[in-house]
């Protein structure tokens, strides 16, 4: 049976009102969290940027809901070594309840300290290589690697979870989700593609989760809620791999002015009828996700939850045509 869970978008809002937005999804009956892992924001208006590590320790201490980043990227801003540590720490603060979902990331948040942005086919070799890195850190023993990517020097974690958490490979892609099959220990997808998620059960991924999620934009005036979720999340259906290499949000803003409202309402459920989000979600559930996660965009969070509370998830809990 498919689980539901909320998302928390770093891109747009502050610590505190992410931290009220966890709360409230424990309240309104959500099952897990998952959190975005983002230097810069897509774009201006979103506003946003908290550093995502600080973040899980301090959802560790304000829920109790199981926490996965949605996701980060582990090879070009940060070092695998470092996130290994990162991790290890976030698995202990939340007693297990941590899982890690990685990516191929995206220029907008990598290239900030000069590095060369990879191909496609380099970033998944680079992802190879660092979770290799990480895996081995987690098992608390020393270790030295020199690989084509990486160096690893004498290194030990001395704080480690009793069981390593779960590594959730990220992929749009058949190469990708190839990828996940043969590395990961689930698969994160976007949209309802069961290509995808049989390219991840064919290549090693059979009785592994696969984890999905969405945007909505939940308010009393359906036409209001379209126009805050074009002005936000435009950037979400620019086409091809504009989102793994523009490098800067006003590139992002300036891409955007091709998105019209009508693209985004084709994309994104708008307005207050429970009905139009209970279809949206079930669409994972009948392509064979375990687990899709919604995020709330703008700022009626409030009467997101007491919806989602009182007429989506309860919905969703009965069998399709009830």
């Amino acid at each position: 049976m498919t689980g539901y869970g909320y998302f928390l978008s770093c891109e747009e809002f502050t610590p505190e009102e992410l931290l009220t937005q966890a709360r409230l999804a424990e309240q309104a009956g959500f099952h897990y969290l998952a959190i975005s892992d983002h230097y810069h924001p897509w774009n201006e208006a979103q506003g946003s940027s908290p550093f995502v590590w600080s973040m899980i320790g301090a959802l560790s201490q304000a829920t109790s809901l199981p926490v996965t980043t949605f996701v980060t990227c582990p090879t070009v801003r940060i070092h695998p070594a470092v996130l290994a540590q990162a991790t290890a720490t976030s698995a202990v603060l939340t007693e297990g309840r941590f899982r890690f979902g990685v990516g191929s990331g995206e220029a907008l948040n990598e290239h900030i300290l000069g590095d060369r942005w990879p191909t496609a086919p380099e970033r998944l070799e680079m992802l190879e290589e660092a979770l290799q890195i990480i895996r081995r850190l987690w098992t608390g023993e020393e270790y030295s690697h020199r690989g084509k990517h990486y160096t690893v020097e004498n290194a030990r974690l001395y704080t480690v979870p009793e069981e390593p958490p779960p590594i959730l490979v990220s992929g749009f892609g058949p190469q990708a989700a190839e990828l996940a099959g043969r590395l990961g220990d689930g698969f994160v997808t976007m949209g309802p593609d069961t290509e995808l998620i049989e390219r991840f059960h064919k290549s090693g991924g059979a009785g592994r989760p696969v984890v999905g999620g969405l945007k909505v934009c939940w308010g009393r005036d359906r036409g209001e809620a379209l126009r805050t979720a074009h002005q936000r999340w435009a950037t979400e259906q620019l086409p091809g791999e504009l989102n793994q290499v523009l490098s800067v949000p006003r590139h992002f803003e300036q891409a955007a002015t091709l998105v019209t409202e009508e693209m985004t309402a084709e994309q994104v459920v708008c307005g207050p009828d429970p009905e139009d989000h209970v279809a949206a979600l079930r669409a994972y559930a009948d392509a064979g996700f375990d687990e899709v996660y919604v995020g709330q965009i703008g700022p009626d969070q409030q009467g997101f939850f007491d919806c989602y509370r009182t007429e989506v998830l309860p919905r969703l809990r009965e069998p399709a045509g009830a």
